[in-house]
């Protein structure tokens, strides 16, 4: 994992979110191109550095559709990256992706911690109302990850996806500030209990 140092733009018990650094890249196009990982995200083509480089230069471009944030811990290890896609500002609506790309870090509350402090930006600061995501119907990891940050089903895509020789459903999440309040509350009566003395 890359130790790293730098602006911390949301601060967690054991995760940071931080802006994407160019040194971030050649860690993401490992995770992109990894066969464990690729059944689970939308590229599935193989990706090459000044592809990435490109999407690189081009984020500033993206916004204020796209945030893309680098997740770190809070020892400075870069372990993935996290984003606020497609947002209508106008419906005020919005869609989250994820990927913990070290291995060693996934299955351990990374994920949820970041998506935690990520929805609650954008509930409480950028104003959003609805937060979207979607989940292939056998990524039963990702989908009970989100039901912890207070998503629920919003519809299925049947036989949406291709994945594995064939076609799977894709399921549509989402979560509402009424749904999502309580477990921020849960997430600081936790911090506060972890808070030293």
């Amino acid at each position: 994992m890359q130790e790293t140092q730098g602006p911390i733009f949301l601060r967690g018990r054991t995760v940071n979110l931080r802006p994407v650094r160019k040194e971030d890249l050649p860690y993401f196009l490992v995770w992109i191109n990894d066969p464990d990982l690729r059944d689970f995200i939308l590229p599935y083509m193989p990706m090459t550095m000044p592809e990435e480089e490109e999407w690189f230069a081009d984020l500033g471009k993206r916004k204020p559709s796209d945030v893309v944030l680098s997740i770190e811990t809070t020892d400075g290890c870069l372990i993935g990256n996290m984003g606020m896609h497609r947002i209508d500002w106008r419906s005020r609506v919005g869609t989250t992706g994820a990927i913990i790309g070290e291995k060693d870090a996934q299955g351990k509350g990374y994920g949820t911690e970041a998506k935690t402090l990520l929805l609650h930006h954008a509930f409480t600061s950028m104003n959003l109302r609805k937060i979207c995501s979607q989940v292939i119907a056998f990524n039963k990891r990702s989908e009970a990850y989100s039901k912890k940050c207070g998503y629920k089903e919003d519809g299925v895509q049947k036989q949406h996806v291709f994945r594995r020789g064939e076609y799977h459903d894709l399921i549509n999440l989402a979560v509402f500030w009424d749904d999502f309040k309580p477990i921020w509350e849960k997430y600081q009566m936790s911090e506060e209990t972890h808070a030293p003395a």
